[in-house]
C-alpha cells in the first residue's frame, strides 16, 4: 500500500491562512488503512481546527468527507457540486489523490494535509515497513523474494557491501542486511546457485529517474463502457 503520514499541524494551519470555508477530504483506501487519511483522522483533524480557530477568534467553516479513493475520477465526480460550497480543499489522499483532486476541481485551490512517503507492507499494529520503490524492472524472482532495490541501503544488485556485519546493516544495527536476507531465503529455498547469477548494469529507464511514467492497457479501454 502507499503509506503517508500527516502533516505537523502548524504547516496545515499555515497553508490554510485567509480560507474561511474549508473542505476536509479523507481517502478510504491505502493512507485510511494506515491511519493517515481516513474518515477517523478526517474527524480529528476537523476538530483539531476547530479548536485552533476557537482559540485565534477566527472564524473558520469546516466540511468532512470521506471519498472511497481521491486517484480515481469516479469517485471524485459526486463530491464535485460540495466542494464548489468551501474555498478551499484540504485533501488527505496521497500525492497522486491530491493532484487528480486538484486537476478535476481546478480553480477550487486543493492542498495537501499528508506527506506521501513509501510502499510498504503491515509489519504489526502501527508499523509499516517499506517493501518496494516501484522502479519498473522486478528481479525478486533471483532474488528469493526479498528486494535489493528497497532494502538495502545501497541498493545493491550483486550481494552485500563492504560494511554489513553479523548480518545487519551498517546505516543502522536495527536494520537486517537485505543481501543476508536474500543468502538465508535462497538457503531454505535450496536455490543458493541463484547467488551465482550476476545482474547486468541496471537499465534504470522504466524507474522514476525520467520523466513520469504511465500504462497503457489497450485491452480495458473501453471496458466500462465510457468513450475514449
Amino acid at each position: 500500500m502507499i503509506v503517508g503520514e500527516r502533516k505537523p499541524f502548524n504547516e496545515i494551519r499555515a497553508m490554510l491562512e485567509g480560507y474561511k470555508k474549508v473542505l476536509i477530504l479523507g481517502c478510504g483506501t491505502c493512507v485510511s488503512v494506515c491511519m493517515a487519511g481516513g474518515q477517523k483522522e478526517v474527524s480529528l483533524l476537523a476538530s483539531q481546527l476547530r479548536m485552533d480557530a476557537r482559540l485565534r477568534k477566527t472564524e473558520m467553516v469546516l466540511g468532512e468527507n470521506t471519498i472511497q479513493r481521491q486517484c480515481d475520477r469516479e469517485y471524485i465526480e459526486p463530491i464535485v457540486e460540495q466542494a464548489g460550497n468551501y474555498d478551499v480543499v484540504l485533501s488527505m489522499a496521497c500525492g497522486a489523490g491530491v493532484q487528480l483532486l486538484a486537476e478535476m476541481l481546478t480553480p477550487l485551490p486543493v492542498v495537501p494535509a499528508l506527506n506521501t512517503t513509501f510502499l510498504a507492507v503491515a509489519d504489526r499494529e502501527g508499523t509499516w515497513l517499506e517493501r518496494c520503490r516501484g522502479c519498473g524492472n522486478c528481479i525478486l524472482a533471483d532474488t528469493g523474494g526479498i528486494c535489493p532495490v528497497a532494502r538495502c541501503a545501497k541498493s545493491l544488485f550483486n550481494g552485500p557491501c563492504g560494511g554489513s556485519k553479523e548480518g545487519k546493516c551498517e546505516v543502522s544495527l536495527d536494520i537486517p542486511c537485505a543481501w543476508q536476507l536474500i543468502y538465508d531465503r535462497l538457503s531454505d529455498l535450496g536455490q543458493l546457485s541463484q547467488m551465482e547469477i550476476i545482474q547486468p548494469i541496471r537499465d534504470w529507464r522504466p524507474s522514476d529517474s525520467g520523466a513520469p511514467r504511465s500504462i497503457v492497457r489497450e485491452d480495458a479501454i473501453g471496458v466500462s463502457g465510457e468513450k475514449a
